[in-house]
This record gives C-alpha cells, structure tokens and sequence, in this order.
C-alpha cells in the first residue's frame, strides 16, 4: 500500500462525488538522465486526494483524503486556489488507488 502524505487543508469543498487532487510534479529527467524541457512535459496523471465530497444518493465516495491516485490524461478542470494548481473530476475519473 502507498505511503500517505500530509495534505493541505483547501477552503473549498466539492459537491456529489466530485473529488479535488494536487498534481504530482512532472517528471524532470528519463530513465536515462535526459533533461526534459518544459514544453515537452507530459501531463502528469498520479496525484494525492485533497477533499473528496459525500457522493452521490446510493452510491458514496470510495476515495479519501489523501489517497495516492493515478487518473485519465485529460481528466478533471484545472483550478487555482490560493496560488496553488489543483485538479477537479469526478470519482468516475479515477483509474485506480495506489
């Protein structure tokens, strides 16, 4: 099971079964120590859970705060809160927990 890491607390709180996750860095390096440049950056697709809302009528949320995700390319909107980037999906657009 993945280590959890302490999370921010974020003054905002999605609603249904949406779910708010702080992007892991993009890599910086390959495997074999070649820098990447900034606009060849992949989109990152892992990230760590930061609030999750209740769900939906008869089916609740099954992530929670803090769990290490991995999520689809061009899942969720990218929102800005307090100068920090966060990712807004549904839970549906979560892939796996890891």
């Amino acid at each position: 099971m993945a280590k959890k890491t302490s999370t921010p607390s974020v003054s905002i709180t999605p609603l249904h079964d949406r779910v708010i996750v702080k992007a892991d860095a993009a890599e910086q390096k390959t495997a074999g120590g070649i820098i990447i440049p900034d606009t060849a950056k992949e989109k990152p697709q892992r990230g760590i859970v930061i609030a999750a809302g209740p769900g939906k009528k008869d089916e609740p949320v099954t992530v929670a705060v803090g769990d290490v995700v991995l999520y689809g390319k061009y899942a969720g909107t990218e929102i800005s809160l307090e100068g920090v980037d966060y990712l807004i999906m549904r839970e549906s657009d979560i892939l796996a927990i890891i």
